[in-house]
């Protein structure tokens, strides 16, 4: 073969692949926008409540652990939104993990705390939902609302009373700065610590004082007293 016929021969072949390299590319630019298409059309039927699409979604394979762009899990934009028919599928799909977190270390089971869902809330924590976890817990959530039956609730399945936030917040400190009395007497019967202190030095009167709950946060100062008192300590 001559070195013309091998130059033109070889410039054949470059051309051939690089023809085929640009199908490749364009074929896999247009699976990725439909892939992401796919993607956001799901979170448009989580947060609409459709669940027959959202069910067809997870037919065809998709995780019921999908995480839309900001890293919320498909069931916590569900419970966001009152999208209750996609939750009911999305909970009742093999693989969900009652359990996910969000960026923000937050569980399904925080968000229908948060909500006061009881029933809901009842029903994920018979399935093996964790009341505990370290952080801000389902509890600070049940006690910021001053909802007694969920902090009952999650008592009644161990959670810790006295869990503390990142900067050492407790449930009671948070139904304190709510003025929720109910919730702070039963926190205080079930055990609760009046005599911790935050990362800032305040304890649960001082969070009742802070907002104004002059009446709570008298109470609870009369408690910590009495309290540091038996305990021969300083306050």
């Amino acid at each position: 073969m001559s070195f013309i016929s091998s130059v033109s021969s070889a410039r054949r072949i470059t051309l051939g692949a690089l023809v085929m390299a640009t199908m490749l590319f364009v074929t896999g630019c247009a699976s990725n926008a439909s892939a992401a298409g796919q993607f956001d059309d799901f979170f448009i039927d989580v947060r609409n409540d459709r669940a027959p699409k959202v069910k067809s979604a997870l037919s065809r394979g998709l995780s019921p652990n999908t995480r839309a762009e900001d890293g919320s899990p498909a069931i916590m934009e569900a419970i966001k939104e009152d999208a209750w028919g996609v939750y009911d599928v999305l909970l009742a799909a093999k693989d969900i993990d009652l359990n996910i977190q969000n960026p923000a270390k937050e569980t399904p089971l925080m968000y229908l705390a948060i909500k006061g869902d009881v029933p809901r809330a009842t029903a994920l924590v018979a399935r093996g939902a964790e009341v505990n976890q370290a952080g801000w817990t389902p509890l600070h959530y049940a006690a910021t609302i001053g909802n007694v039956e969920l902090i009952k609730l999650f008592i009644a399945n161990y959670a810790y009373i006295d869990a503390a936030a990142p900067n050492q917040t407790t449930p009671l400190m948070m139904a304190a700065r709510h003025d929720h009395f109910d919730a702070v007497k039963l926190l205080l019967d079930e055990g609760a610590d009046a005599t911790l202190k935050n990362q800032l030095g305040m304890d649960a009167a001082d969070f009742a004082k802070s907002m104004g709950h002059t009446t709570l946060a008298n109470a609870l100062r009369e408690r910590i007293d009495r309290d540091v008192k038996r305990r021969g300590a300083k306050p």
